[in-house]
Formats: C-alpha cells, sequence, structure tokens
C-alpha cells in the first residue's frame, strides 16, 4: 500500500516537472516575441503609446483610410469647439482621392502623420515590403502636404521588431494610443464617450477614427472635447506630447 501511494506521488510529480519543463521550452523559444513595457528602452527602438507628464496635455488622435462622409463633420466640429492641435494619421491612397481634405487639415494647422499606403498587418509582410509600404506612402503624403512626416501608425496598430526597427531608419517613430475610444465598433456615442473619460490621463494618447465606418464618432466628440476641457485638459499634437517629456513606449516581438 505504501508503494502503491509513493507510486502515484512520484507519477504525479513527474506530470508536474514534464509540464513545467515544457513551459519553460516555450518560454525559452518564445522569448523574443514577448510583449514588454518599456521607459525609453534600449533594446532598440520602441512604439510611444502616452508620456510620463503630471501636465494635463493629452493628444487626440484620428485615423482615416477610406470614406467620404465623415471626416468633414469631425472637422468642423474641431473647428467650432477651437481646438487647434490634433494628429491625424492618413493613408496615402485615400489622401490621393482627397486632396482637398488633406489641405484643409494641413490649412487648420494639425498634425500629418503616416497611416501607411496598404491596409494590411505590416508583421506579415516581408522586410522589403514593409519598407515599400512606408516609402510608398511617404512619398505620396510630402507630395500631398509640402512636409515629410515623421510619425506613423501603421494600420491595424499592427507592428513587430522587424517594423519598428525598419520604420525608425527611414526616420519614423511609430505612434500607438493608450486609450482606445473604440469608436471603431460603433457601441453608441455614450460608450465612446465613457471610453475615453474612464480611461483619459496626462500625457495620453486617444485613438479616434475619422473614416466613415466609424460612424458615431462625430456624436461623441463634442462632449468628449467639452468634458475634457472641463477637467482641466488641453489638446496638443502627438509631437507636441512627446517634446520635453518622458516618452512610455512599448516594445513587442
Amino acid at each position: 500500500m505504501f508503494w502503491i501511494i509513493n507510486a502515484r506521488r512520484i507519477k504525479q510529480y513527474l506530470i508536474i516537472f514534464t509540464a513545467a519543463l515544457f513551459a519553460l521550452g516555450i518560454a525559452w523559444a518564445e522569448r523574443e516575441n514577448i510583449s514588454v513595457l518599456a521607459s525609453g528602452g534600449k533594446s532598440g527602438p520602441n512604439a510611444v503609446y502616452k508620456v510620463d507628464t503630471k501636465e494635463k496635455k493629452l493628444a487626440l488622435t484620428f485615423d482615416i483610410s477610406w470614406g467620404e462622409e465623415r471626416t468633414g463633420p469631425i472637422l468642423d466640429i474641431l473647428e467650432k469647439k477651437g481646438v487647434k492641435k490634433a494628429t491625424f494619421f492618413l493613408s496615402s491612397p485615400w489622401s490621393q482621392s482627397h486632396p482637398d481634405v488633406v489641405k484643409r487639415i494641413k490649412d487648420m494647422g494639425y498634425e500629418i502623420g503616416s497611416h501607411g499606403h496598404k491596409h494590411v498587418n505590416y508583421s506579415s509582410l516581408s522586410d522589403e515590403e514593409i519598407q515599400a509600404q512606408i516609402g510608398k506612402a511617404h512619398g505620396i503624403l510630402k507630395d500631398l502636404t509640402g512636409t515629410a512626416p515623421n510619425l506613423i501608425r501603421t494600420p491595424n496598430g499592427d507592428f513587430d521588431k522587424r517594423v519598428l526597427r525598419i520604420a525608425d531608419k527611414m526616420g519614423y517613430t511609430v505612434v500607438q494610443w493608450d486609450t482606445d475610444s473604440k469608436d471603431w465598433m460603433n457601441p453608441g456615442s455614450e460608450q465612446i464617450i465613457n471610453n475615453v473619460l474612464k480611461k483619459a490621463h496626462p500625457g495620453d494618447i486617444i485613438l479616434m477614427h475619422a473614416s466613415d465606418t466609424c460612424k458615431q464618432t462625430h456624436l461623441a466628440l463634442p462632449t468628449v472635447i467639452d468634458r475634457l476641457r472641463s477637467e482641466g485638459y488641453e489638446f496638443v499634437s502627438v509631437s507636441e506630447l512627446m517634446a520635453g517629456t518622458k516618452v512610455k513606449t512599448k516594445e513587442v516581438q
């Protein structure tokens, strides 16, 4: 009986030991793919998602990839509300099709960053394809605006270490976000407002969209602006937010 009990225990220990070795093996194999939060990481270029500051400044950012109807109303609201600074990440095909809207964004004084060319996940591309996508968008946006962009938000916010490294070599900083309005889910204007207000903080980068697929952003935006102002926040561009502050970065894969 004693031998049977010990045999069972030994078997349990062997199972646990084997599982631990298996988990350790996976962790070792995937060590390059583990996401790490960093502050000014030293292992290479990182993606910026917020800045470390006590000043009540934050950046409203808008991604645009397609559509005819949503960007105008959003620009109207920003103008009406007197929001002088924001950052727009523009895809180059959309920009080519809407040069007048791109001009309006620029003339209103808003910062323009790249949202790439094709709307595909860059981590699925080869190094040469990543470089080509960033380079093609760069040339188009520079021609349309007269200014070479140096910020990029990759399509779907997707990137890996290769994307970060290539973007950095091409003079770009990859910009993510810390607060997602989730307007892309069309959850209703009240939910979009709540998604922003419950997370907004000093140094925040807020993700919103001005593409046609996001049908409620323009309905939520006036309240978002009013409420954030009532809490003492100042709206700045991403570049201004980053300048002179400790950048919080995210290093992945």
